[in-house]
Order: C-alpha cells, then structure tokens, then sequence
C-alpha cells in the first residue's frame, strides 16, 4: 500500500470528524488510506419497556445497567435480545468491557506482545459479563438464535435492549413483523465500569474505508478525495451511511444517527472490533471463546488463556 500522509495533510485531513477512525488507517506518521463510513457500537432500547419498568433514565455505569436489567425481568420483561449462535453479538458484550476496564494501553500491550489477554482487564471482562449472564437476561433459546432473530425481537418489543452497531434501525425493521419501533427507539452508550483505567467515552465500532495500492496511479487518491468530498458524502447519508467528514454531517437528519455521530466524534479512542482487528486465527478464538462463557462452559479466565494462547501463536515474532 502507498503512504499518502502528505497528500493528506492540511485541509483534507482537516475535513474529517471522525478523527480516531482516519488514525486506524496510519501509524507513525504514515497513513495508508481514509474511513469513508464509520460508525458506533452502543446499546439500543425500547422507550416504552423502560417506562413500563419504571425507568426513568439510561444508566452510566455497569452497576446501574445491571439494576435496569433487574428492574426490566422484575416487570416481567425480558431485557436483552442476543442471537448468540453467530457469536460476534456476544462478542461486542465482553470487548466493550475490556475497552472500558484496560483502555487503549491494556488492548495495545497485549496486542503488540508487550502485555498479555490474560491481563486483569480481560479476565475482570469475563467477570463482569458473567455477573450479566447469571442474571439471565436474555431471550429464550439465545444460544441457538442468530443475529436476525436478535433483531426481530427487539424489533417486535420482546426485548428491551440489544447491544449493536449503527445499522441495528433498519435491520430492525426488515426482520421484525411491527416493522421497528420508530420513536420508540431510543439509544446510549454502553456504561462505564467503575474502577476502570479506559475513558467512558471510548467507542467499539467500524466501518468501511480504502487504502491506495503502492503502484497506484494519482488518481487513486484524487477518487478517495471524492468519494470523502462533502457532496458524496452527503447524498451517502440519505442512505444511512454515516459520513467521515464534517461538512456532510448537516444530511444526518435521525435522531439516533445523531446522537451516535456526536458518540462517534467525541471517542479519544476508536477500537475497532476485535473479530477483524486481530488475525483472523485470533478474531474467531475471540468469538468462540467468549461463546463459551455465554454456554456457561468456561469461566472468565479460561476465555482469556485461550485467547492469549492464540495471540501467542499468531502475534509473536
């Protein structure tokens, strides 16, 4: 891939909002391409099963997410639809943990081999998600259920909440028999966990972006600046594409994608998921195990040993 740190520098680099996505296309200086879309994990809800329940607010910290979960079954409402069987929902889950417990500094050591996934932040993950897990919280029969059954039930108010990426509306929408929930759907970012070294507006995520091939021509680049003008990237936000650049940021007109843009820019820290961040031998160990922990088969500190034992194998020099 080309480096194209200096025709990016100055007012095209300036034009983007979403700053920590344009830094996972560089290291050191050098960038090797731009984000055109990116988007935000975070935690979907339904208004009125949380009025139902008697909850007033969102919650801000763990410890006040899992006394809304308590308050939903307490109502008799199941409060988190999850479609296990396809493992990176659950996934989400366990590395929002991680990134709120160890931050950055935790998921890069372990990353880059200066640090290990058998660190206190990832088994403290597993710790609290199983603390989640005991409270049986989810729909019925989950561990057999795909993410398309996941977002039927929240579209169809069978569930509460689900954690999922900017897409869960219409996906919502065109799996469920109401067609979504409309203004019923509310959304927050998934809480802090007291104690923990990451920064609580720290943001799990991805989208779609382009790097340019070494033996490019120009105009390579000079389409990448297009497609990232304000103008595509505008006409792409009609269509729930949520734009990299803060120009076009006026055409993002939904309530949520608002709020999930707003979520979005203010991140210091963008992770992207962990399935597609890390080789893809350590990205499915990642889904598997934490499967596991979910199946009640593995305790939290066997689901960061065979993580680490897989980074081992494929991250070491």
């Amino acid at each position: 891939v080309k480096n194209i740190a200096a025709e990016l520098e100055g007012e095209w680099r300036d034009s983007f909002s979403a700053k920590a996505a344009l830094e996972l296309y560089g290291r050191n200086g050098e960038y090797y391409g731009v984000p055109w879309t990116w988007g935000a994990v975070g935690i979907f809800y339904n208004k009125a099963l949380f009025a139902q329940a008697g909850i007033e607010k969102t919650p801000e910290t763990w410890s006040e997410f899992i006394e809304v979960v308590k308050k939903l079954k307490a109502a008799g409402i199941t409060p988190i639809a999850l479609g296990e069987r396809d493992k990176w929902p659950g996934h989400f889950w366990w590395v929002y943990l991680a990134i709120r417990l160890g931050g950055e500094e935790a998921f890069l050591a372990a990353y880059n081999r200066t640090g290990s996934f058998e660190a206190e932040p990832f088994v403290k993950a597993g710790e609290y998600l199983k603390e989640l897990i005991d409270l049986e919280p989810f729909i019925e029969g989950f561990l057999g259920l795909g993410y398309g059954d996941q977002a039927a039930a929240m579209g169809d108010s069978r569930a509460a909440m689900e954690l999922m990426g900017q897409w869960a509306p219409s996906v919502q929408a065109n799996s469920s028999q109401s067609g979504g929930l409309g203004e019923n759907l509310g959304w927050f970012p998934f809480p802090s966990v007291e104690g923990g070294r990451g920064n609580p507006n720290d943001v799990l995520g991805g989208g779609d972006g382009f790097a340019v091939g070494a033996r490019a021509e120009p105009e390579a680049v000079e389409f990448l600046k297009y497609i990232t003008s304000a103008d595509v990237q505008r006409r792409a936000a009609a269509i729930w594409v949520l734009p990299t650049v803060a120009a076009a940021e006026d055409a993002v007109t939904d309530p949520i994608l608002q709020t999930i843009l707003k979520a979005r820019n203010e991140a210091p820290y963008f992770q992207l998921y962990y399935d597609q961040f890390l080789p893809p031998a350590v990205g499915q160990v990642v889904n598997d195990s934490v499967e596991k922990l979910f199946a009640g088969v593995a305790t939290p500190a066997e689901v960061a040993a065979e993580i680490e034992a897989a980074a081992q194998r494929e991250l070491s020099d």
